[in-house]
């Protein structure tokens, strides 16, 4: 099966074919650099993502950012959302903070991307 994918690693956006037999990828094509063959390879057998969002902070009227430390799978997105809806943050929380561990048994932290006293 070949796919045509658009490489997000650089600002160039390559326009990529990807052959894929059998959840293997056979070739790829398009790309103007390495990085583009390793994204290939990834998007199309087990697409990652990172994930950004806010939790709202008991007594603060700031929300706090934050983000997951790596990309988890992309099937997981919306597990993951759920476990942030569901947490309860006390200020202060402070910019690398980890604010849910191994969300949803990912082995991926989600961690504060700012500071909220």
């Amino acid at each position: 099966m070949e796919q045509i994918i658009t490489c997000i690693n650089c600002p160039v956006g390559c326009r990529m074919q990807v052959c894929v037999e059998n959840g293997e990828v056979i070739s790829v094509s398009g790309n103007s650099c390495n990085r583009g063959v390793a994204y290939a390879r990834q998007e199309c057998v087990a697409p990652m993502r990172m994930v950004t969002a806010v939790v709202p902070v008991r007594a603060s009227r700031m929300p706090v950012s934050v983000k997951t430390r790596a990309p988890i799978p992309k099937e997981r997105i919306f597990d993951c959302m759920h476990a942030l809806s569901e947490l309860s943050l006390t200020a202060p929380i402070h910019m690398g903070d980890v604010v849910c561990a191994d969300v949803c048994h990912t082995g991926v932290d989600v961690i504060a991307t700012k500071t909220v006293e």
